[in-house]
Order: structure tokens, then sequence, then C-alpha cells
């Protein structure tokens, strides 16, 4: 009987941790296709050269899709975008085909890529762009090739993301932090 009991107590602790684990595991990233949409501009991912990115909440089954790295990174900043963010996933550009085929399976979680930021190449929406790559040394030989600087995810200002395309010192701001599940 006490056996019983005690089985009975671990399982039911055991069921309450992977309950609340399970909240916490990051989605796969899905690959990119014909149905993807920009959020912002409303036009088809695939018709922008450059990397991409998307974003996967707890409360909608489809990602959210962007036709630039920057512009993932915007909408985890803007108050009035979802909160609930289970994972965001960016062009690991060190895997691209070319600027022209970013590629379609080859996502990098944002918040451990490397971004090179105010280099000479420009996102598909002919703006700045943010370009990630998932290893220091590739964004490194890409600003030395193209120019810019190379900044973590939480690094990146808010100001460039969210202000104008002009290159300036950024440096005094700060980037709120992000609620993930």
């Amino acid at each position: 009987m006490t056996l019983r009991i005690l089985c009975m107590i671990v399982a039911l602790v055991l069921a309450g941790c992977n309950r609340d684990g399970s909240d916490s595991i990051m989605p796969p990233a899905v690959a990119l296709n014909s149905d993807a949409m920009g959020v912002f501009c409303g036009m088809n991912v695939l018709e922008h050269p450059g990397p991409k990115g998307q974003i996967i909440t707890k409360s909608r089954i489809d990602p959210y899709w962007f036709t630039s790295a920057r512009d993932a990174v915007a909408f985890t900043l803007m108050p009035d975008q979802p909160r609930d963010i289970k994972a965001i996933y960016v062009s690991d550009m060190a895997q691209a085909k070319s600027w022209e085929d970013p590629g379609a399976t080859n996502w990098v979680d944002a918040r451990k890529a490397y971004f090179v930021i105010e280099s000479r190449q420009q996102g598909g929406m002919g703006a700045a762009e943010a370009v990630p790559f998932g290893n220091r040394g590739a964004a490194d030989a890409f600003a030395a090739a193209n120019g810019g600087r190379v900044l973590t995810f939480k690094e990146i200002p808010r100001d460039y993301v969210l202000g104008s395309d002009a290159p300036r010192d950024q440096s005094q701001h700060q980037r709120p932090d992000i609620r993930t599940n």
C-alpha cells in the first residue's frame, strides 16, 4: 500500500514537471515556403533577397514571417506585438547559397546568432539590414568584407531596427528584456 501511494506521488510530481517543461521547449523552425507572407509588407517572403526571419508564438499555429532579419528583431521591440514568443529564428547567412538565395532551412536561433549591422549590404526591401550568422567567425569575415560591426541579438540598438536607416552611435540605448516561453 505504501509503495502504491509513493508511486502515485512520484507520478504526479513527474507529470507536473513534464507539463511545465513542455512550455519551455523551443519549437523547431519552419521551412521557408511559398505561403510565407511578410508581416509588415504583406508580400511573399521569397520575393526578396537577403536574410529572413520567423517568430513562433504560443498563441498562433503558423509563424510570423519577415522579409528581413532586421524586421524580425524590430517585431520583438514593438509594444503592440505579441509577447508570447516561443522562438525567434533568422537565416544563418554562413550557410546561405547566396544573398539572393538565403536558404529555406538554414535557420539559427536569433538569441544565439551574431549580427552584422551598419554594413554596405542592404536588406530585401532596400533598408539597412541586421545580417545574422550562426558563428562569430563568419560574421567577422562578412564585416571585414562589407563594413559594419558584429553584435549579439541583445546588443542590437533599438534605433537601428526601429528608427532611421542613418548609421549613428546608438550605444546608449538598451534593449528591454523579451519574454520568451
